[in-house]
Parts: C-alpha cells; sequence; structure tokens
C-alpha cells in the first residue's frame, strides 16, 4: 500500500507522517508540487493508492494518471483545491480534516473584532508615530448589548458565538442547513438572512463556499447592514465582493472590516481592500498554531490509512 504527499510545507519532510506510515506498514512518497501537472507525473510515477494534498491542484486531468487511487486527503478544512466531482467520477473517495483548527478561528475572528472596535490599529499606529491620543481611532463605542451576527452556525461559529457572549454581545445566526431550534440550542438567536444583516453590529462569516455562497455578502447585502456595522470574514474569501466592502468602508457607512481570507491570496498591492482605511487584513493565519498544525498532520495520515484499509474517516466528504 502506498501514500504519495504531492505538497506540504510543514518544513520536515513529512517525518510524523513518515513515521504513522512505517508504524501502520504503509509505504510514502513525497514531492513537491506546485501544479496540476506535476500532481500528474507525480501520480504516474508513483502510482500511489492514497494521496495526500495541500496546495497543489488536484483537478481531472490530474486524476486521469491516477490509476489505481483509492483516495484523496486534503490538510486542510475546505477541499477547493481538489476537483471532488471529478474524483468521485473515477470512484476515488475525497477526505479532508474538518476539527484541527476550531478554537485557533475562533479565537481570531474574535481578535479581529476587538481590534476594529477598539481601534487598537490606529491606536498603536499614532503612538508609533510619536503621538499619545484615544482620540487617534476616533469615535469607539461600547460593545455590550450589539448584536453579533453569525452567518454560518457550526463548530468554529459556535465557538465564536461562546465568546462574543462574553464580551457582551447578544448573539444571532442564520444558516440554512439549520433548524431555528438547532441555532437555539448552540446559544444563538436565529434569524432569516436578511433579518440578519439589518440586526447586525458586528457580521462575523463562517459559511462554506460553494455557488450559493459565492459573493453572497455583496453589495446589495452589505447595504442592509446597519450604519456603522463591521464585517470580519474567517472563512472563504469567495464569499464576500472585496470591492464592494471596500467601497462600503471607504464611504464611512460600515465602520470596518476585518479580513484573513481573500479571493486572491495575497491580494495584489493595487487591490482595493489593501488601500483602504478602515480594513485591517491578516496573511490567511486564522488556523494557525503550532499545536493545529500537529493535529491536522495527525489527522490527515490517519484518514489517509483509514482509507487505506476501507474504512469512513471523520473527514469523509465523498466516496
Amino acid at each position: 500500500m502506498r501514500i504519495l504527499i504531492s505538497d506540504q510545507n510543514f518544513g520536515d519532510d513529512a517525518q510524523l507522517e513518515r513515521e504513522a506510515a512505517e508504524a501502520a506498514g504503509v509505504e510514502i512518497s513525497v514531492e513537491s508540487c506546485r501544479n496540476e501537472d506535476e500532481v500528474a507525473r507525480a501520480l504516474t510515477r508513483h502510482r500511489p493508492d492514497v494521496l495526500l494534498v495541500q496546495f497543489a491542484p488536484v483537478g481531472r486531468r490530474a486524476l486521469g494518471s491516477a490509476n489505481g487511487l483509492r483516495g484523496i486527503v486534503r490538510y486542510g478544512v475546505g477541499v477547493d483545491n481538489v476537483d471532488v466531482e471529478a474524483a468521485v467520477d473515477l470512484g476515488i473517495a475525497v477526505a479532508r480534516v474538518p476539527d484541527y483548527c476550531l478554537d485557533e478561528v475562533a479565537d481570531h475572528a474574535l481578535s479581529l473584532v476587538i481590534a476594529v472596535e477598539r481601534g487598537l490599529l490606529a491606536l498603536a499606529r499614532d503612538v508609533e508615530a510619536g503621538g499619545w491620543t484615544f482620540r487617534a481611532a476616533g469615535s469607539l463605542r461600547r460593545i455590550q448589548g450589539r448584536t453579533f451576527a453569525l452567518l454560518g452556525f457550526g463548530q468554529i461559529a459556535r465557538r465564536v458565538a461562546a465568546r462574543a457572549a462574553a464580551f457582551g454581545y447578544r448573539v444571532a445566526a442564520h444558516d440554512p442547513a439549520l433548524s431555528y431550534d438547532d441555532i437555539r440550542a448552540g446559544g444563538a438567536a436565529p434569524r432569516s438572512f436578511e433579518e440578519l444583516l439589518q440586526n447586525a453590529d458586528v457580521l462575523s462569516i463562517h459559511a462554506p463556499l460553494s455557488e450559493a455562497t459565492r459573493r453572497l455578502v455583496d453589495a446589495d447585502a452589505l447595504a442592509l447592514l446597519p450604519e456603522g456595522a463591521i464585517v470580519v470574514n474567517t472563512a472563504r474569501g469567495g464569499i464576500v465582493d472585496e470591492d464592494a466592502l471596500a467601497a462600503a468602508v471607504a464611504s464611512g457607512r460600515l465602520r470596518g472590516a476585518a479580513l484573513d481570507v481573500l479571493e486572491v491570496e495575497p491580494p495584489p498591492p493595487d487591490h482595493p481592500v489593501r488601500r483602504t482605511l478602515g480594513i485591517l487584513l491578516t496573511p490567511h493565519a486564522s488556523w494557525y498554531s503550532e499545536d493545529a498544525i500537529v493535529d491536522l498532520r495527525h489527522k490527515a495520515i490517519d484518514a489517509a490509512i483509514a482509507l487505506l484499509r476501507g474504512e469512513r474517516p471523520a473527514g469523509l466528504v465523498k466516496a
């Protein structure tokens, strides 16, 4: 039985995965693929039973070279770089790691909200420039009693809800995949999409990227937000119309925004989100801690070995 790691950026030549594979009696190979052609050549060369992939694109063209491939495991929560439909058409199971960084993302989301609410970036920059005034961030508002709106109410969003409530926010959520009773049980007031936006002092996005959610938060959606609202995205960049968001912040209608994920990463130097005062950017870092990396790697190789054994890993997407 053979596992191929097409790419990984953990810096130790996949030592953790090699040890786990050896203990399971599995042969493992590691490549540094950057594009689909390189993935295709690696699949032809190694003929693995399971492919572990981090960032390299795995599309129908690459999978045409995957004779004997039984499964694909993505290092991460999403499978955006894997053509799941093509894999299923070829009888290849696809899995991911949905639960390795839940607390990190929740902590990061709340940190971004508080940073914008309290004007931390503007205050720090003023002090660095020699200033010393509490007015450097403009007018600040009290957090307690304001509405924290969650778009999506999965595992991360529920952790965010608990953290937001501890700060004194009233928490509301919208998730079309859940009943209102499920949302109430998770500690949030259920709302329709329009109601959520219309009453959001903070809109925190925690939805998966799909055809239904792509550009869901567009100019029309942003126009429903109250004046002075904040938008935070730690989910997927394609959910937000970034040009419309930058325009809404630049106009002063929105208080600010914080984005850890963007449609194109990194954004080009002239991108509006880079040039708009009031938008805080972090470099897709919400998932990161050293502990999360170890969890991710353990869970990914465990899922790959489970597929080899004909078992269903916890993160199975399609089979």
